[in-house]
């Protein structure tokens, strides 16, 4: 009989074969359902979301849910490999969406299937297979978030080396549009929109934000666009700029835009006040239970399906938080069978 990593191993072989883009999850979407099938599982199909509970489920009990993503950003250019190739060589299986989140999801999935039909725990147990987690869309994990059972607890799968994220850092994005007065360059009667663009990014760059977290550290705010005029002669009229923050949980990201608005000319507009940061208290019995299992604690600095979530949660997975996004992406199958492994015997200690 097969060890179940390898079951595991082979269902993520089938995803890196079969595209997934954001928005484009139909077909994994359909192995994940005929997978859950195969091994008894009742499950629910939104959107491309896939979505399942404990046979037991006890509405009166809390819920944990166990989430990753079967969505993938398109390969670049470094791919030296066949990125939808899926082969093994030695210990690593290459492919693209591998490391981010694949082996995550497949070690859920499995970690899900073991504990499907056991009776009289503690907890329910829901899994979400999800879909726009690498857009941020709007059909992903949060589409399904009122369809869920109150989830009281959450494991997010993302690449942390099985070790156990217990804070992580909002997103906010800002378009900023700095005014000016055009004309020819040679009058004096014009004001530069890109001198008050440029005054409005100093501030960004050296502003402090004053509350630092000690899992997360400082907000960090850091201006990666900017846009203005057309001619040499011609003063524009407008400058654009986009501001990247990463904000800490002592901040939500409707506050840090407050501040920003406060101290600067431009206009603002966000984006998204959705991507929030998330922390969970270390004294959390699951944490406490990693933390017993040697697993280490720390800050993420990376955005997930966290963001998205209001309850308590984690992110820990299988594989390298580096690894993701990059050419020629991979994940040991022995990081594989350690995740289905250290999640069994986690949600054992609690269950």
């Amino acid at each position: 009989m097969k060890e179940q990593y390898q079951i595991a191993v082979e269902l993520l072989q089938k995803l890196i074969q079969t595209q997934s883009f954001s928005s484009e999850e139909h077909n994994t979407a359909a192995i994940i359902e005929d997978w859950l099938e195969d091994h008894g599982v009742s499950f629910n199909r939104t959107q491309n979301n896939i979505w399942a509970v404990n046979k037991y489920f006890d509405e009166n009990k809390p819920t944990i849910l166990l989430n990753s993503h079967h969505d993938t950003v398109r390969p670049n250019k470094g791919y030296t490999n066949d990125p939808y190739d899926a082969f093994i060589e030695g210990d690593k299986l290459f492919g693209l969406g591998s490391n981010d989140a694949g082996g995550c999801l497949v070690s859920l999935l499995s970690t899900f299937v073991h504990f499907y039909e056991q009776k009289n725990m503690k907890y329910n147990l829901a899994v979400a297979a999800t879909a726009e987690e690498e857009s941020s869309g709007p059909n992903g994990l949060n589409s399904i978030l009122e369809i869920l059972p109150e989830i009281d607890f959450a494991i997010v799968g993302e690449p942390t080396e099985m070790h156990l994220a217990i804070a992580e850092k909002g997103l906010l994005v800002i378009d900023a549009y700095a005014k000016g007065i055009p004309g020819h360059a040679a009058h004096e009667n014009t004001v530069n929109a890109i001198t008050n663009a440029i005054k409005d990014i100093e501030w960004i760059n050296n502003y402090k934000f004053s509350k630092v977290s000690d899992q997360l550290g400082k907000v960090k705010m850091s201006v990666t666009q900017i846009k203005a005029g057309e001619l040499h002669n011609l003063v524009p009229a407008e400058c654009h700029f986009v501001i990247d923050i990463r904000v800490n949980e002592a901040y939500s990201n409707r506050e840090v835009f407050e501040i920003i608005s406060e101290n600067t000319q431009s206009e603002l507009k966000p984006r998204s006040f959705k991507l929030n940061s998330s922390s969970i208290d270390k004294g959390h019995p699951l944490v406490l239970a990693g933390i017993d299992m040697g697993r280490k604690t720390y800050g993420s600095p990376t955005l997930s399906d966290q963001s998205v979530l209001s309850c308590n949660s984690v992110k820990l997975g299988p594989g390298v938080s580096l690894r993701s996004h990059s050419a020629n992406e991979y994940i040991l199958v022995s990081e594989i069978e350690e995740g289905i492994r250290l999640y069994k015997e986690l949600l054992s200690k609690i269950l």
